[in-house]
């Protein structure tokens, strides 16, 4: 299987590549901090996110249509949390309808929030793809560990993008015995076949795991991230977080002169 499936345009030469990791992180950071306090129905300062996201990827030179059908994926899990905010949040009646003897209404505010929801996850993700695209894991790691963010939690994240390849390749081989030793058979055959699948590859993901921590504690592992490079800041990255910090502060105030 193709391994580079997470940052696979991360060695690239542009200027959203150069930049310090630390830096893509707080714009990144800002960025859905700025989408979290819009309020819904503000669909131009959605917009003005969009087009600012837009002008970013442009800059990264990654392909936009790999960013936008790995964005996606997001909508489904979305719409499965959100797709009943429309009947329960109060306000002006848009639709009603009856199931049997319930009658269910959907209001303006409940469907504007729904679209507010959807536009703000949409537009986050948009944002981590990007971040992901444009730096190499073991750098935006560092850089998360100088940013004091907690260890353990950098930790995780490095042995989840070490070992989910690792995981991924044992899932195919069992896969690829179970179709060649199984044809045919019932639907609770199968169900029945896959949930075996998955307790199996919990138990040799445990017993993995312990032979790794065993393994990195007698070479001594210490818990830190290191890299052949070192992180520094330069003009680029100080002009860069500048100018994304007003945009940022100059939609914000938009937003709230317009609300007021």
């Amino acid at each position: 299987m193709k391994h580079s499936f997470l940052d696979r345009y991360s060695d690239g030469a542009s200027l959203m590549h150069r930049l310090d990791p630390r830096t893509k992180f707080i714009a990144a950071f800002l960025l859905i901090l700025a989408l979290a306090l819009t309020e819904p129905g503000r669909w131009l300062v959605y917009a003005a996110y969009f087009v600012l996201i837009a002008v970013l990827v442009l800059l990264s030179r990654v392909p936009v249509l790999y960013i936008l059908k790995r964005s996606l994926t997001i909508i489904p899990f979305v719409l499965v949390i959100a797709v009943f905010i429309p009947f329960f949040k109060g306000g002006d009646t848009f639709a009603g309808f009856y199931i049997g003897s319930w009658r269910l209404t959907v209001s303006h505010q409940g469907l504007q929030l729904l679209g507010a929801v959807a536009a703000k996850a949409w537009l986050s993700i948009l944002s981590l793809i990007l971040l992901m695209a444009t730096t190499p894991m073991s750098r935006l790691l560092r850089g998360l560990e100088q940013l004091r963010l907690p260890r353990v939690m950098v930790m995780t994240l490095s042995f989840m993008y070490r070992y989910i390849f690792i995981l991924t390749d044992e899932v195919l081989r069992m896969k690829q015995a179970r179709d060649s030793r199984a044809v045919g058979g019932s639907r609770l055959f199968r169900i029945k076949t896959v949930g075996s699948m998955a307790g199996t590859l919990f138990i040799r993901s445990y017993e993995r795991g312990e032979r790794v921590y065993t393994a990195m504690a007698a070479r001594g592992y210490d818990g830190r991230t290191r890299t052949l490079r070192r992180l520094s800041f330069q003009s680029a990255d100080l002009l860069f977080g500048a100018g994304l910090a007003l945009v940022l502060a100059f939609i914000l105030i938009y937003n709230y002169w317009h609300w007021i």
